[in-house]
């Protein structure tokens, strides 16, 4: 693949993160827009100019001058000293995103630095050289400082890399090994690689694709979870969405309905003379739900596709315009209100699917055996299940809390708010986690409901899913370790198996 600094999508970068094969390489356009830039920089350093970044100071040293003959040095100093993150590393797959978003931003030709820079990049990429980048120490302004700089102090041969038995080795070691030579900077190439929120977008971009996927595990879950419930399907007629047109909420209406089929002998068995008006909201407000979480979703990922195609550095360079201008496109706050957002629409999907899991151990809504266990007592059946799931849904009540809602002021008032965005991507990758095993219990519970309905069977999707499922994690006659059944799902629903075997039966999920 080729980069021209616009054409990073949601698919392709994921692609190329999960895929150590895949080369990458700057595309002829890109290369011109950066000579085009870099030469017009090269000048205006030649006539004696002060420009911020390249031979001035940075934040608050801003007005020290800097003589040419320390322009270099000064551009290493930068990357060591910003070079302080802390905590576990960010893994390889984020860490090859985000080098492909910091060449791809490089490559739009704004930023006066040479087309080496991006094609060194891009030559560690392309022979796994990764470097180790810790996961905390970015307040989200003036970029990912920290943690580009660690990404920087690699690529310039002084910093870790991920070696061949995933621990961290001295990049030195590979360089060798594989006969490349580590970048030299030049003058403003140690500031455009660490301004920029290719952090936090890299890590929401690999979390959105994961999320999107869920979006439709939610929906298989939901659809099970009504067959075992014995709710209706009346909730879903098109003609109700229509009067309410978010997208995701017709979206979700057809999801269901081609998942549950228009009857199964399970909805033909209560569909006369059925005590029950109508069904809780878990069940009857999923298209209302679900679809909202889409709605969001699908924006989130707009906004961190835009800034994945994006010039974050500063100063900007517009060579045809004649023009070095000072700006503040590096700040994260794009980034991190939708983070945020996500986060908040994840944790909600997450809730709802915890509702469907408490109806179903409850005997007075579902109105089956407690805990959905048929010797209760001797057994506790779910009792915990739905206990776990509670717990993982009120963490990411604590996690949905915005991270961009605080600023604090750093590099002595200069720098006087910040985004927090990288905190907020960081917050979104864990409530995903949470949300995955919450789905996945609900799925557990699905199941043995509706084998408690036996032999009244489900239909098209909801049915597929079912016997993919105990084709591996059998119907729990007696207590056994729940945990592993969990485990088991979920490795089905992060292999892609479920969403797979249920558009096998009923054709592709919207979202």
């Amino acid at each position: 693949m080729q980069i021209n600094g616009e054409n990073i999508t949601l698919e392709n970068l994921y692609q190329i993160a999960t895929t150590p094969s895949m080369k990458v390489e700057l595309s002829a356009s890109g290369k011109a827009a950066m000579q085009k830039s870099r030469s017009y920089i090269e000048g205006r350093i030649s006539s004696g100019e002060v420009m911020y970044g390249v031979n001035t100071g940075f934040g608050a040293f801003s007005s020290v001058r800097i003589s040419d003959a320390e322009i270099e040095q000064l551009q290493r100093n930068l990357i060591r000293s910003h070079s302080v993150g802390v905590g576990t590393p960010f893994t390889k797959k984020e860490t090859r995103a985000m080098m492909v978003l910091r060449a791809n931003a490089l490559a739009k030709g704004h930023s006066g630095i040479r087309p080496v820079v991006v094609e060194k990049i891009l030559e560690f990429l392309n022979n796994d050289i990764i470097p180790v980048v810790p996961s905390q120490g970015s307040v989200g302004a003036s970029g990912d400082l920290a943690p580009l700089s660690h990404l920087a102090l690699t690529i310039i041969g002084e910093g870790l890399a991920w070696g061949k038995d995933g621990h961290p080795v001295d990049v030195r070691e590979l360089l060798k090994e594989k006969n490349i030579e580590p970048l030299e900077l030049k003058a403003k190439e140690g500031l455009s690689m660490i301004n920029g929120c290719q952090v936090m977008t890299s890590v929401g971009l690999l979390s959105l694709w994961e999320a999107r996927r869920l979006l439709w595990l939610a929906d298989i879950a939901g659809a099970m979870s009504l067959e075992g419930l014995r709710g209706t399907r009346k909730a879903f007629d098109p003609l109700i969405s229509a009067t309410r047109p978010h997208p995701g909420e017709a979206k979700t209406a057809r999801n269901l309905m081609k998942l549950l089929g228009e009857t199964s002998q399970i909805s033909e068995s209560h569909s006369i003379n059925d005590h029950r008006v109508q069904d809780a909201y878990s069940l009857r407000c999923m298209p209302a739900v679900h679809g909202a979480a889409k709605d969001a979703l699908r924006y989130v990922v707009k906004v961190l596709e835009t800034e994945a195609n994006s010039s974050t550095d500063n100063p900007l360079v517009f060579a045809d315009e004649n023009k070095v201008l000072s700006c503040g496109n590096f700040h994260g706050m794009p980034v991190a209100h939708a983070m945020d957002f996500a986060g908040i629409a994840l944790s909600s999907q997450a809730s709802i699917s915890e509702c469907r899991i408490s109806k179903m151990i409850s005997t007075q809504m579902s109105e089956l055996p407690a805990f959905l266990t048929p010797n209760g007592g001797l057994n506790s059946g779910h009792m915990i299940v739905q206990v776990a799931a509670a717990s993982l849904v009120s963490e990411n009540k604590v996690l949905a809390h915005p991270a961009s809602v605080d600023s604090i002021p750093t590099s002595a008032e200069k720098e006087d708010h910040v985004s927090m965005g990288t905190i907020a991507a960081r917050k979104f990758a864990q409530i995903l986690r949470n949300a995955e095993h919450v789905v996945a219990m609900e799925l557990l519970s699905a199941c043995q409901a509706i084998d408690m309905l036996a032999p009244l069977q489900p239909n098209a999707g909801v049915k597929a899913v079912f016997e993919h499922i105990r084709k591996t994690v059998p119907y729990a006659k007696e207590d056994r370790i729940f945990y592993k059944d969990i485990e088991a799902i979920k490795a089905m629903m992060l292999g892609n198996e479920l969403v797979t075997v249920a558009e096998k039966a009923i054709g592709p999920m919207e979202w």
